[in-house]
């Protein structure tokens, strides 16, 4: 039982408030130093893994930091060569697209004025523009590609993590008291990201390369470029392969027409019920749910704070979170309530 007074209690608590919103202040103001960093951070936990293990096969760690670093190079390099054109021609023939868009739109008014159904076009197009929506896309990407120009120091503070994480067990021991209990909650927080980081970076390239494929043999534009835009935004469950698929299925109604149209959305759908219902849940398991509602509230915080790249790292950052409140008996409480299954007694 706690022996402060009721009037104390409030004053811990609004004290407690008042801190959390310098910190996200804080945290929001220097969002352009903070991007960067956590990319970083989540590019060192999925390489970590390849890391330990060439330095478990006798692999000196210079060589074994070297091949790994070389791989992540090697990787965004090929994505550069292979989706840079892409995004260049999509963004200059941008303006076409929109103006065939709204040309439809205005077509399909007309024709449901046909059977007396009547909508403003002013007010349709105020409140649905799906020009819009394809421009969406496009700052996205643009954004996603001015966070990449720090990829210098993204590469060097990803390089120095993983030369730190080799001491941080011997750090830990020399610092804390209760070494042992400190060192295997850390273990278990770090365990636990390195396999959700790692498995849905595999399932959202699987979705991705899938997707390419299949635009690629409809023969929509620039499906490697949908296809990069479904591998971002499979990290964010449930809306992200739906927010993925509006500006290949619009593009697709330009280009082909209605019927592959749906032809493409059914592709997004298809390969987003494999992946995304027999492949995730089987490799990861639902111990590290989160709740739709969690999800979705995470989305708009980190989004708010750090922008599309916030979106894009919304579910990963809020998962670190449960794992470290799992970790502590104390805080188990708040995970359960974050996770998306009741637990069994």
């Amino acid at each position: 039982m706690s022996n402060l007074t009721l009037p104390q209690q409030r004053a811990g608590l609004l004290t407690t408030l008042a801190a959390l919103v310098i910190i996200i202040a804080g945290v929001k103001t220097a969002s352009a130093l903070l991007v960067p960093f956590l990319l970083a951070i989540f590019i060192a936990i999925i390489c970590a893994g390849p890391f330990h293990w060439l330095k478990q096969r006798k692999v000196p760690d210079s060589l074994a930091l070297l091949l790994v670093i070389s791989s992540v190079m090697l990787t965004g390099l090929l994505i550069v060569a292979l989706i840079g054109n892409s995004v260049n021609d999509f963004t200059r023939d941008l303006p076409l697209y929109q103006e065939k868009l709204r040309g439809q739109t205005v077509q399909l008014l007309s024709y449901l004025d046909k059977f007396g159904i009547q909508v403003s076009k002013a007010v349709l197009l105020s409140h649905f523009d799906p020009g819009a929506i394809m421009q969406s896309a496009a700052s996205m990407l643009a954004k996603a590609g001015g966070v990449l120009t720090n990829s210098f120091l993204i590469l060097l503070t990803v390089i120095f993590i993983l030369l730190e994480a080799a001491g941080m067990p011997a750090k830990l021991k020399a610092a804390l008291s209760d070494a042992d209990s400190s060192l295997k909650s850390f273990e278990k927080f770090v365990s636990g990201v390195r396999q959700y980081l790692a498995i849905k970076t595999f399932v959202s390239f699987g979705t991705g390369l899938l997707i390419a494929i299949g635009l690629t043999l409809l023969g929509l534009d620039y499906a490697l470029l949908w296809g990069l835009i479904a591998f971002l935004l499979n990290y964010v469950p449930n809306i992200g392969s739906i927010i993925a698929a509006v500006p290949a299925v619009l593009l697709a109604v330009v280009q082909l027409g209605s019927l592959h149209a749906l032809f493409v959305a059914a592709i997004y759908l298809l390969v987003n019920l494999i992946m995304g219902n027999a492949v995730e849940p089987k490799l990861m398991g639902r111990k590290l749910g989160l709740s739709s509602l969690v999800v979705f509230l995470s989305l708009v915080f980190w989004g708010w704070i750090l922008g599309p790249i916030g979106m894009l790292l919304s579910v990963p950052l809020t998962m670190i979170v449960k794992i470290a409140l799992e970790v502590n008996d104390s805080t188990n409480w708040l995970a359960i309530l974050l996770g998306s299954e009741i637990p069994k007694d």
